[in-house]
């Protein structure tokens, strides 16, 4: 129930930070908010195949840490993390290579269209910038270290947002993606930094 308790607090911070982000665009016009909603699709679908490495990691990295086998641990990591990183590049070439004609089968308006097309290089960005913490959270969850993973979504939001609310006057919608990488990488590096609570977890008994 603790760890349950985590990760619904978790998963209502990210919740927090897509709604921001809606909230946010309308500020930039009509248009804008509605071309991010067209990209934000592309995220989610390339969120749920990203989800498929995640899920890998929850199984071997639990089998890992339930056996107490540190090597088996972090070869499972290390394994994930490279399939990740390859289907991130995948999912980036997809949309490097497709990205106007996917925009062109999810909205009709030329309008749209065409400011979609101005901030498809974030969607591009996306994937590379957020495969390592989709990694760290199947790590993690497989390593029942909930707390970890709200603590770190919690301090990745409170960047994110300074970071829209930094640059929004200057860069305009581009602050609002730019947060998205910023809350995506930030993310990555603060599990990253907790990585040896996971090894600890497998040496020694619950």
């Amino acid at each position: 129930m603790a760890m349950n308790a985590d990760l619904v607090l978790r998963s209502l911070l990210l919740q927090a930070s897509y709604m921001s982000f809606v909230f946010l665009s309308a500020g930039q016009g009509d248009v804008s908010l509605a071309a991010n909603q067209v990209l934000l699709q592309f995220l989610h679908l390339f969120s749920c195949m990203l989800d498929a490495f995640t899920f890998s990691a929850e199984a071997l990295v639990g089998q890992a840490v339930g056996a107490r086998k540190v090597g088996a641990l972090r070869r499972a990591a290390v394994l994930s993390g490279k399939w990740a990183f390859a289907g991130s590049l995948l999912l980036a070439a997809t949309a490097i290579m497709g990205g106007p004609q996917m925009i062109a089968l999810t909205t009709t308006s030329p309008q749209v269209q065409a400011e979609a097309g101005r901030y498809l290089v974030w969607v591009w960005i996306m994937p590379l910038a957020s495969f390592g913490s989709f990694i760290f959270d199947g790590i993690f969850i497989g390593a029942t270290l909930s707390r970890q993973m709200r603590n770190v979504m919690f301090l990745s939001l409170v960047l994110y947002l300074g970071t829209i609310l930094g640059t929004l006057p200057i860069l305009g919608n581009h602050a609002l993606w730019l947060g998205l990488v910023v809350m995506s990488v930030a993310r990555t590096l603060l599990m990253a930094h907790s990585y040896p609570r996971v090894e600890d977890r497998a040496r020694v008994l619950p």
